[in-house]
This record gives structure tokens, sequence and C-alpha cells, in this order.
């Protein structure tokens, strides 16, 4: 199956600043998170796969073509990107229809096409106001609009939510997930990671304008085994839990919580550790309470993958 982006040793620099650094990736069908922190190459990249920069060095292929150059691309694909541009003087309505035309849809398709859009982003009662008037949740619906216009295959979102109202969050997410429904495939760059994984489990991590994980967030989440895992355990009998512990080969270290009765522990092979805890619970009147590690989100994920 073509995977609808594949960058090979992609590169871009500004002089001596580098915004990717020999990037290899293949980014397939359905709705795919960009991760990273602000300055990770997130917005570099997006505008490299809509054609607005060249590559310094590399290639990139958007559904199956080469993309520098190629007007012709620019029917399939839609971008919201992260700045907003506007001619303020416009109204939401003369922007989106404006759009429509140029993406290449007769006079009366782009009509037909403006009004549809507009309202699936929730925006008709304000269709007619200049958008200088607009607020930023009302500026990022309206920027969506203009990307859904012409029904594109590809959607390219670069911080589709940032600064919005948790009202404007919701819709704008959940236009994400009607696409995917649909059939659409969606790549959303975020800084924020519940953000992504409330809308797709596939994620792409980025740091320094390099790939440092792709793939499930579970696949993601295994790749930090050889990361020391932090397992918090509450028990009553926390002291004796500690003993038993510290006998364990893959215990590394033991911190006691005795405001919280409990044992933070420290383990480089998790998997096993949580082998042996139902046992070990049954045993000598130990019981565990709760078990649970903060290492098992995405966040944690993301800031031992890139070394925080």
């Amino acid at each position: 199956m073509t995977p609808v982006v594949a960058f090979n040793e992609l590169s871009k620099w500004y002089g001596n600043v580098i915004g990717v650094n020999k990037l290899t990736l293949t980014i397939p069908a359905g709705v795919t998170g960009l991760l990273g922190p602000n300055g990770a190459g997130k917005s570099t990249l997006l505008q490299i796969a809509t054609g607005q920069l060249r590559p310094s060095q590399g290639t990139v292929r958007v559904l199956g073509e080469e993309v520098w150059g190629n007007a012709r691309l620019n029917r399939f694909i839609g971008l919201c990107p992260e700045q907003d541009r506007f001619y303020e003087w416009m109204t939401g309505w003369d922007f989106v229809h404006t759009c429509a035309r140029l993406s290449g849809l007769s006079r009366a398709e782009a009509r037909e096409a403006a009004a549809r859009t507009i309202d699936s982003v929730g925006m008709t009662r304000h269709q007619g106001r200049a958008i200088r008037g607009y607020s930023k949740g009302m500026r990022q619906r309206i920027k969506m609009a203009q990307a859904l216009v012409h029904e594109p295959q590809l959607l390219f979102l670069d911080e589709p939510f940032t600064g919005t109202d948790p009202v404007a969050r919701r819709d704008l997410m959940d236009i994400v997930l009607r696409l995917s429904d649909a059939g659409k495939s969606v790549i959303l760059s975020s800084h924020v990671l519940h953000e992504v994984q409330s809308l797709t489990s596939r994620v792409v991590l980025l740091n320094h304008g390099r790939l440092v994980a792709e793939g499930h967030v579970r696949e993601i989440r295994d790749l930090i085994d050889k990361h020391p895992h932090h397992i918090v355990l509450v028990c009553e009998q926390y002291r004796q839990l500690a003993a038993r512990m510290m006998e364990w080969p893959d215990v590394e270290g033991i911190r006691v919580l005795s405001q919280q009765n409990g044992l933070m522990v420290e383990t480089r092979a998790p998997d096993a550790f949580y082998g042996r805890l139902p046992e070990l619970s049954m045993a000598d009147g130990l019981a565990i309470q709760s078990v649970y590690s903060d290492d098992d989100n995405l966040e944690a994920v993301f800031k031992y993958l890139v070394n925080k």
C-alpha cells in the first residue's frame, strides 16, 4: 500500500540552523500525530510536505507524487497552518469561497462547497463578518474550513487547537474524527500529547529535526523499557514489602513513601516485575492495595525518548 507521505533522507537547513536532519519516514493512510516540543521541526516538515519549502537535501513524495513545483497536487491536499495570515478585511465567506476557487472549483461548485464547509465548522452565523473581528477560536474554525473546502484526500493540520476555547477544541477534534471515519488521511502536529492521543494511536515523535520514534503508542511505550521504570505500590506493610523486593534481581532501587504508606520501585524489567506482584501480594499478609506508574503515559514516554 502506497504511503500518503514518504520522506527519504530529508534535510532542511537555514544557514547554520538545521530544521530537519536526515529524516526518513513513511506515513500510512489514516490519522497520524506528529509530536514534539516547539522547535522540533514539525512545521518545517509540514511546509516541505505541502510544497511551501524546498528540501535542502533528500526527497519527499505525497500521494505518490513529487511535491516541489507540483501545483496539481494542491487539488488533493489541504493545509490548516499554525500562523494566521488573513486578508483581515475579508469576510469568512469571502475567504473560504476564494480558497475554493483557487483550488480549481467552478463558481457554482465553490459556492456550494463554501456553504457546506463553513456550516460543518460551525461558522454559518459569523460567515458575513470581517475576519478582523473573529476570536482565536473562530479564526481556527475558518482556517479549517478553507483546508476542507475542496474535499482533499490528505489534510495537514499544524497545531490546530492552539489558543482555542474548550468548545472550539472539542468541535475541531470532532471534525478530525469525522474525517477519519470518512476514510480521509490526516497528519496532525502538536506539542500537546493528550490532544493527539485522544485522536489516534499512531504517533511520530520528533526532536531537533530528527526522528525519535514512530508507531503505535504501545510500541513506542515498549521502547523505554531499557530506561528505569518507576512503579508505586501502596501497602500497609510497606517496609516488609521493601525488604522482600530488595531480593529481586531486576529491582534497582526503592524509595519509601511513608506519607502514602507505599514504595516507589525502580526496575528495568517492568513486565517481569508486574508478573510477580500477584503472588507476592497474597504472601505473608503483604496485601498490596494499589499499583500505578506515571511512566505508562505518553508524556513520560516522550520525555524518556528525548532524554529530558
